[in-house]
């Protein structure tokens, strides 16, 4: 029993070992769920799938129906004396199993649009890559330095938190017919998107970041003669570097829950524009393998910065648990 509870000590400073299996158990238990879900019949599965119909005119192999109709069809032969059809338990088309959303992980990059002249996949991801790019780094250009300047000067904070604190509660989405109207049906409005729903909340963030920073150490950069802008870039800056660069990995991965949203304002594109097409087809494995290839993108990018900002701030132990 002890060493169950020594897992429970709150913020213990696990051993590597430890914290990589946690982390890879947080993965294997969804993943568990969707397998008992999806290859046991007795926990769900709500549909039949048609293996053969019988006499049933309108049933057909490879259909799904529900079970009570399955059911009542089934009496209505027996009662008939014909032929009787059979079936297996199934889950519905919008659950597929996981060896399916594995093997669409592949086919997906291999098969061809089902509309003509329409982009691959890769180039419905690199589509989107570049939204997410483009707008964040807009949003940062201008949320980061305001958001450092009101977390140092107060005037700063005092003429623009209100504002963007009243803002910031205004749905991003909301604003995609204006974006249309002055961007045109384009990127433009996409990438307005990405900047509206981040740029807000990134000044108020970096903002407090700002000013979690030690007082005296600006009361002892002043006395020592450093002058305003110096205090900015010579000791602000480099004061809440490692803090503001985790800011920065957190805000991106808002920038990615903005990316759907922001890719159905104006014309159809990037992954946004091959999850609706396929879900138009029904090809549902395809669907959970696009959205699954965003949350691996983001993520995927989360842990090389991650690792980035072990290697630029060796100093700061708190990025040994992020």
């Amino acid at each position: 029993m002890g060493n169950i509870f020594r897992w429970f000590v709150p913020r213990s400073g696990k051993a590597a070992r430890q914290r990589s299996f946690l982390g890879i158990c947080s993965f294997l238990l969804p993943l568990l769920v969707w397998c008992l879900v999806s290859y046991v019949p007795f926990i769900w599965h709500p549909k039949i799938l048609v293996v053969d119909p019988g006499g049933v005119d309108y049933f057909q192999v490879g259909m799904l129906v529900d079970k009570s109709v399955f059911r009542d069809e089934l009496a209505n032969m027996q009662l008939q004396h014909l032929g009787v059809p059979h079936g297996e338990p199934a889950n519905p088309i919008y659950l597929p199993a996981p060896h399916q959303v594995a093997k669409a992980f592949y086919t997906a990059f291999t098969t061809e649009p089902e509309q003509k002249d329409g982009p691959w996949l890769h180039e419905s991801l690199w589509h989107s890559v570049k939204i997410i790019f483009w707008g964040f780094v807009i949003s940062s250009l201008f949320g980061v330095p305001l958001g450092i300047l009101s977390g140092t000067y107060s005037i700063f904070g005092r003429l623009s938190e209100p504002f963007i604190e009243f803002f910031r509660y205004l749905p991003a989405p909301a604003f995609g017919a204006l974006a249309v109207a002055v961007l045109g049906i384009y990127d433009g409005p996409k990438i307005a998107i990405i900047v509206i729903g981040t740029f807000f909340q990134q000044v108020l963030i970096v903002a407090n970041t700002t000013r979690k920073l030690d007082t005296t150490i600006l009361e002892a950069a002043l006395t020592l003669g450093t002058r305003r802008i110096s205090l900015l870039t010579r000791v602000v800056v480099p004061a809440i570097l490692p803090d503001l660069y985790r800011d920065q990995r957190i805000l991106l991965g808002w920038a990615w829950t903005y990316l759907i949203v922001a890719e159905l304002i104006g014309t159809s594109t990037g992954i946004t524009w091959f999850i609706t097409q396929q879900a138009r087809y029904q090809h549902f494995d395809n669907v959970y393998a696009a959205i699954m290839m965003i949350g691996i993108l983001g993520f995927g990018t989360d842990l090389l910065l991650a690792k980035l900002g072990r290697r630029l701030f060796p100093w700061d132990r708190s990025l040994d648990r992020t």
